[in-house]
């Protein structure tokens, strides 16, 4: 393994609240009635100070808000927040600074104090132009709502996103055409198209919600390549687009292997020093999360050194989303191996005459034809 402490590190912050939970999402959210924002706000700068303990010398590449739905947060936590981490790790002056958001009427209206507080990326929820499908997905906005709330975030931020989600139960193509070419007559920059997938213990799974079928699925993906690449949205990821330069840049670091600090609760992390990497994953749960952070310094679950092998999967994993893979060099730096020293060419092999994979100068990366086909692909490759 590299011996080498990465010098560059991105900031994940958990805020776990939303005013509903949505009925196809697993992420850890709750919904809660009150929030104490200055006990939380102390919290999420205690547990970021103990962290950055540990990784002085490091520079600060981006910060991403995540949730939950941190639109909820008062503003003055993210710039609180903000101010600490440029504190504790001095970056660049374009550190790019993500809040992902709902385009509700009441979370809008709080944009400019978000910007005001450091944010200069916003992501916002939009997941359908279509009100009966806002419905279905529980969201609490409506279509032209959502389509007001960009337009503003546009103005207001100097780089936006927006969030789909498609191949729905009974979705048409037509209809998704629809949808798409609203979406890309609407990006700006960047764009997330997710197909809908039913995850164990969400309300969709508990009342039988059925993925659509794969051959379905794959011409939606295949018609949304198409008609964003003709727009000049290229995908640089399976579910995400974006025109050249605008790629979410803390995203991109994590996928390729980056080392990345996680505050709140149940927010991951991954540190690099003396040839080691650890897992680090905070308590999940919210009400415990903040007792354990105001009695220790932090609300670490747990921390484990991640195996060779293990640090190999999820460099797979992740790196193989990207359409342009994984690089010698960010394989061999963070691995400490090479393509040919890790992977038996008996899987390997079969792969690339088979057309899913592609092992070149530049690296190791899926074809358009194993994209779509990734999870396969790599459970081959890790068989």
């Amino acid at each position: 393994m590299n011996d080498a402490m990465d010098p560059e590190i991105a900031l994940y912050v958990h805020w776990p609240f939303c005013l509903k939970k949505c009925p196809y999402c697993d992420f850890n959210s709750h919904v809660s009635a009150a929030v104490d924002h200055r006990r939380w706000r102390a919290a999420l700068l205690g547990e970021l100070a103990c962290f950055a303990g540990e990784t002085k010398g490091r520079r600060l590449t981006s910060i991403f808000f995540g949730g939950g739905t941190p639109s909820l947060m008062e503003s003055e936590t993210v710039a609180q927040v903000i101010a600490a981490a440029r504190r504790h790790w001095p970056g660049a002056d374009d550190v790019e600074i993500t809040l992902e958001a709902n385009p509700t009427t009441v979370e809008a209206a709080l944009f400019k104090d978000f910007r005001q507080a450091g944010v200069n990326r916003l992501s916002l929820g939009i997941q359908s132009f279509d009100d009966r499908a806002l419905q279905f997905l529980g969201r609490t906005h409506g279509a032209a709502e959502a389509v007001r709330a960009f337009a503003l975030a546009a103005d207001i931020f100097p780089r936006s996103s927006f969030d789909l989600i498609y191949a729905r139960p009974g979705q048409t193509a037509a209809s998704w055409r629809d949808e798409l070419e609203r979406a890309a007559d609407m990006a700006v920059g960047h764009l997330s198209l997710y197909q809908l997938t039913v995850e164990r213990g969400t309300e969709f799974a508990k009342h039988g919600v059925r993925e659509a079928a794969e051959p379905t699925a794959a011409s939606f993906y295949e018609m949304t390549q198409a008609r964003l690449a003709s727009a000049g949205l290229n995908a640089y990821e399976i579910s995400n687009h974006a025109r050249p330069g605008d790629e979410c840049r803390h995203n991109l670091s994590i996928w390729r292997g980056g080392d990345y600090v996680g505050v709140g609760p149940g927010a991951h992390g991954r540190l690099r020093n003396h040839g080691r990497t650890d897992a680090c994953r905070q308590i999940p749960r919210p009400d415990r999360w903040l007792d354990a952070v105001e009695r220790t310094g932090h609300g670490t679950a747990n921390r484990t050194t991640l195996g060779d092998e293990e640090r190999v999967e999820e460099l797979l994993m992740t790196g193989l989303r990207l359409t342009t893979g994984i690089g010698h060099q960010t394989f061999q730096s963070a691995a400490g191996r090479t393509f040919e020293e890790t992977i038996e060419r008996g899987r390997l092999e079969p792969l690339i005459d088979g057309g899913f994979l592609v092992l070149d100068d530049t690296g190791l990366r899926a074809t358009a034809a194993g994209l779509p086909r990734l999870n396969a692909v790599i459970a081959a490759l890790l068989a």
